[in-house]
């Protein structure tokens, strides 16, 4: 395994920081292509075949990549083919909830390597760090790892992310919004955090629905609405990191507080908070319903899933509640489909499990809100692997600044 830390680089030569920028380069265009011959290095890093070999001679030697064997055909040898070994880096993922977080170990193959473990915890818990340092030994003793194994953690969560600072703006305690150095001080280990929207994006584009398109919107509907923007090819942060706050779009004039601490933002009237609130008030008024025959004695205990699955048993007060919430959502979705012109939504999060019980709404509402010619041009459509997606986004954002760490250049 070839990682330094900021120190370790800082304290280089100059040819030796050029050698391994470019041993880190090998390793990135590796990670990105799956296999690649010598003459790929060569072409894409403007180096000669002869460092070119003398670079994957050391890295098969550092146990690294791996070369096949060159197959004698009737036109003569088949060139040498590279890979990067699966076993040569590990990185832990975490995707923080609101309720609960989720914690994998990843090799450098982006395969998982141990099992996904929940873990009681959110951004606003003080004991969050030990909790998730409890979590990821567990696995790796499950997993027959060893802490120095994993190079580095990942860690995608809800809020304002300054990813340069490792600073989550949301956390209400102030002195706890340094989630980065706080984990690297629980786990000694390099953290890398980023917004839980932007990580689905990047799962999405890299695995799931969004791979191959250019301009998408990847939308996790749950407690909150967290928007990931791919645009052009890329996914988008903004001037300061801050984009994709979709669920804090005023909509309502003099609406609902939101915790925010503004009025009539849109995940006041379209978010799993709100269906939940309606559910708990329909249940209290009595209301003829599958939900207050099974929550009358304790409606506060109501969650998406149950008006879900009451909906889909028939149930007119779930199938009506649902549908205005996908009304509401779909004012929002209006919005954007109008500015940003995207060729795909995708949907995920808790919500999304409704399926048709919400997309037809979806469907109407757009069309009634959007241009005709802008929203006919749009796909929208359901992720049905989510979790998967966000924590395997998070493997490929750490992987990503392992290999391309800017302390280098």
């Amino acid at each position: 395994m070839i990682y330094l830390n900021k120190k370790e680089i800082d304290e280089m030569s100059i040819s030796e920081l050029k050698r391994y920028k470019l041993q880190m380069s090998i390793i990135g265009l590796l990670y990105d292509n799956k296999s690649l011959m010598a003459s790929d290095f060569s072409r894409l890093l403007n180096v000669s075949l002869p460092t070119v070999r003398s670079m994957m001679d050391f890295l098969i030697n550092a146990n690294i990549v791996e070369s096949s064997d060159p197959e004698k055909s009737k036109m003569g040898r088949k060139p040498v083919v590279y890979s990067l070994k699966g076993n040569s880096y590990f990185v832990c993922a975490i995707l923080v909830e609101h309720y609960r977080s989720r914690l994998v170990v990843y090799n450098a193959l982006n395969e998982a390597v141990t099992s996904v473990v929940d873990v009681d915890t959110h951004i606003d818990d003080s004991q969050f760090e030990l909790k998730l340092w409890n979590a990821f030994q567990s696995v790796l003793t499950a997993a027959s790892l060893t802490d120095n194994q994993v190079v580095a953690v990942g860690v995608a969560m809800p809020g304002l992310i300054n990813i340069v600072d490792g600073v989550n703006h949301t956390i209400k305690d102030e002195s706890h919004r340094d989630v980065a150095h706080r984990l690297e001080q629980q786990f000694n280990k390099t953290v890398y955090i980023e917004n839980d929207a932007r990580m689905q994006a990047l799962g999405e584009m890299t695995f799931g629905r969004a791979r191959d398109v250019n301009n998408a919107l990847i939308i996790n509907w749950n407690w909150g609405l967290g928007l990931g923007m791919i645009l052009n090819g890329k996914v988008y942060r903004g001037s300061s990191g801050f984009s994709g706050e979709l669920s804090h779009i005023r909509i309502v004039d003099n609406g609902e507080l939101c915790e925010c601490g503004k009025r009539g933002c849109l995940q006041t009237i379209a978010s799993a908070r709100q269906l939940v609130r309606w559910a708990q008030n329909e249940v209290k008024n009595g209301s003829v319903s599958h939900l207050t025959q099974r929550f009358k004695n304790n409606p506060n205990t109501i969650l998406p899933i149950d008006i879900i699955n009451s909906a889909r048993k028939g149930d007119e007060l779930s199938i009506r509640l649902l549908h205005d919430l996908s009304m509401n959502f779909a004012w929002g979705l209006s919005i954007l489909i109008q500015l940003y012109n995207p060729e795909l939504i995708v949907i995920n999060g808790p919500l999304s499990r409704a399926g048709n019980l919400v997309e037809i709404s979806l469907l109407m509402a757009i069309n009634k809100y959007c241009l005709t010619n802008i929203a006919g041009k749009v796909r929208i459509e359901i992720s049905d692997r989510e979790d998967d997606f966000g924590l395997s986004g998070v493997a490929v954002m750490v992987f990503h600044r392992l290999f391309r760490d800017r302390s280098v250049d």
